[in-house]
């Protein structure tokens, strides 16, 4: 995870709705938490917070969170009435199509970079997105047959 990459996820939570986004990649989780707005009225401000190092490196070593790539509305599924693309539960493998964001009347697919289990769903289809914000929590590695 290098400085412009961090920005970026800073940019996004200040930019969004959100209260805090956690971000693992290579071994690394970043959490970020928005401070309360101070008594003077100011806007809050996104805080990297350390998160203790046993609760981190367990976090990495079970699972990963699959992120936006940019704004837009997300899809879960090909077209309404379908089944969704991954459901909780599901073993996907790399480059499996996990939702598709639509930006600009382009649509964009998210696919999973790794196999693995889907853990969670952390967003609804239709909702809007902004860039780094966490979709999916993966279980990283093959999953049980």
């Amino acid at each position: 995870m290098n400085q412009e990459q961090i920005k970026v996820l800073i940019d996004s939570l200040a930019a969004s709705d959100l209260a805090e986004l956690s971000f693992s990649e290579n071994g690394s989780t970043l959490r970020l938490v928005k401070k309360t707005a101070p008594a003077d009225g100011g806007a809050p401000s996104p805080l990297p917070v350390a998160e203790p190092a046993a609760a981190a490196a367990a976090a990495t070593d079970a699972a990963t969170l699959c992120v936006a790539p940019l704004y837009g509305v997300v899809h879960l599924q090909p077209t309404p009435g379908e089944p969704a693309y991954v459901r909780v539960g599901q073993g996907i493998a790399a480059g499996q199509t996990l939702c598709v964001i639509e930006a600009m009347k382009v649509f964009n697919e998210v696919r999973a970079d790794a196999d693995g289990v889907v853990e969670a769903v952390l967003v609804a289809s239709g909702e809007e997105v902004e860039g780094g914000q966490p979709l999916f929590r993966i279980q990283r590695g093959q999953p049980d047959v």
